[in-house]
């Protein structure tokens, strides 16, 4: 079941988050420029995973380090034009479509007993939410665990989710 809260994703209880990102993103706005500033560890190994293994758009990568949460990097977007330094291209509906059935796959694979997301693909994707929620309520909403959706940015504000 979905769950729409207001606050600062980053403050969430979820065991873990996913957000939207391209391959080769430098993370410089945005969700993900709070979460590499965050957690610096989670970037470096981000850039060497897309140097190692060239991700296409529709995978997923999760990251997990000490005292962080899971983070699921969905690819989302088209890659950075060129190579590190490029501007990420735009979100698309098979993409989001793709990676969050790969979100999904590592919610069950991994036994997570909550997530975290964004309005995935909204902001520097540049989609609309009402073409994203019915990908995200379709592979999603079944699995029987919090699946909390950060709708309003408030900063420094911790939502109200539901129990893990």
């Amino acid at each position: 079941m979905l769950h729409e809260v207001e606050g600062d994703l980053l403050l969430s209880q979820a065991q873990a988050i996913a957000h939207g990102v391209a391959p080769n993103d430098d993370f410089h706005i945005g969700l993900a420029l709070s979460l590499r500033e965050r957690w610096p560890a989670m970037y470096k190994d981000f850039r060497h995973f897309c140097q190692t293994t060239h991700p296409k758009p529709g995978d997923a990568w999760t990251w997990s380090g000490a005292g962080a949460p899971r983070i699921v990097n969905l690819f989302t977007q088209e890659g950075a034009h060129g190579h590190h330094g490029g501007h990420p291209g735009k979100a698309h509906l098979n993409y989001v479509n793709k990676s969050l059935r790969e979100l999904r796959q590592i919610i069950e694979k991994e036994a997570l007993k909550s997530i975290a997301l964004p309005r995935l693909a909204t902001g520097v994707g540049g989609l609309e939410w009402t073409d994203v929620k019915p990908l995200v309520e379709q592979h999603l909403s079944d699995l029987g665990i919090p699946v909390i959706v950060y709708v309003v940015y408030r900063k420094d504000v911790r939502a109200t989710e539901p129990n893990r």
